[in-house]
């Protein structure tokens, strides 16, 4: 996992850790001086329930990974069998810091539901400061409260590789020139005018299967598929209405048709390793590129333009 996104993560984590830890704080003050009574336990778990909303279940675990209270459910169910068992090897057990009083779970997938799920735990003293064990709550993810942070940014350069039986008989094939290689110029002046003029707002184009997907900039849950006949036809643009470009477009306009060139070259230059399918996004500023050996990159659109041919084939 990359450090942009183990931050956004980390962040997250610390939000909900200050949303809960003071109100299991409260809980685990109040069953200590039951623990050694599971009834009572059980009734105090239940009791708590209604300063801990949206938690899916509560229950008690004492230091070495046996539960002592019965799984406590919001709807009032309390299921006794619960008692007794081992939950040393669960992921909140596992990923528990010692010397911390509080602590978050990894997410993980809930044996019971099946949903990924958090389980947020506090350690229980008693009076002498003798540690007796820990409250545990498990809470659906989805349920949680968001936070106002906004999602990272993420243009950066990544290289992803691809798979390796394609990688090993790279030099077993030959770049074969597709029906849009031959009509290339065509394609390329068609899709800078749709991104330029007519509100798409990421394209990516299959260079190797000759079709062309298009994502609209006012209904961006959707995509268009194009095949090679119609993207090559410049009467498609009159299916998209003229459009205004988009202010927040992190892409000049001026530099989509040179992306798509850049492309080209990339397509061309090398029969071995090649461009399948290049893909631009004005938005975020990206461009993708998948090559033949599988392998896959996504990067700025300028630190892209600025790169030569050299970068990519070593020559």
């Amino acid at each position: 996992m990359d450090t942009v996104l183990k931050e956004r993560i980390s962040k997250r984590k610390d939000g909900l850790s200050v949303q809960l830890k003071d109100n299991l704080l409260q809980v685990a003050n109040a069953v200590a001086p039951v623990w050694k009574e599971a009834s009572k336990l059980d009734n105090v778990l239940f009791d708590s329930l209604i300063n801990i909303p949206k938690c899916k279940l509560i229950f008690a675990v004492e230091c070495h990974g046996i539960q002592v209270s019965s799984n406590i459910l919001p709807n009032g169910k309390i299921n006794t069998f619960s008692r007794g068992q081992n939950l040393a090897n669960r992921p909140y057990m596992l990923n528990m810091n010692p010397d911390e009083p509080f602590s978050l779970s990894p997410v993980y997938i809930s044996q019971s539901d099946h949903k990924p799920s958090i389980t947020a735990i506090h350690q229980v003293f008693d009076k002498l400061g003798n540690k007796l064990g820990c409250i545990a709550v498990d809470f659906n993810i989805d349920d949680l409260p968001e936070s106002a942070t906004k999602l990272v940014d993420r243009s950066y350069w990544r290289q992803i590789k691809g798979d390796p039986a394609i990688r090993q008989n790279l030099f077993q094939q030959k770049r074969v020139t597709s029906s849009m290689d031959e009509q290339i110029d065509q394609v390329h002046g068609i899709i800078n005018n749709l991104i330029c003029k007519r509100g798409i707002f990421h394209a990516k184009l299959h260079y190797s299967s000759s079709r062309a997907t298009l994502w609209l900039y006012d209904l961006p849950h959707e995509y268009r598929l194009h095949v090679l006949n119609e993207i090559i036809d410049p009467d498609v643009c009159l299916a998209y209405p003229v459009t205004d470009y988009p202010k927040n477009a992190k892409t000049l306009p001026n530099d989509i048709y040179s992306v798509l060139e850049k492309f080209k070259s990339l397509r061309y230059t090398d029969e071995t390793v090649y461009l399948r399918s290049g893909s631009i996004n004005i938005i975020n500023g990206m461009v993708g590129l998948n090559f033949s050996c599988d392998g896959s990159h996504y990067m700025p659109v300028e630190e892209f333009l600025e790169k030569p041919n050299s970068f990519w084939f070593g020559v």
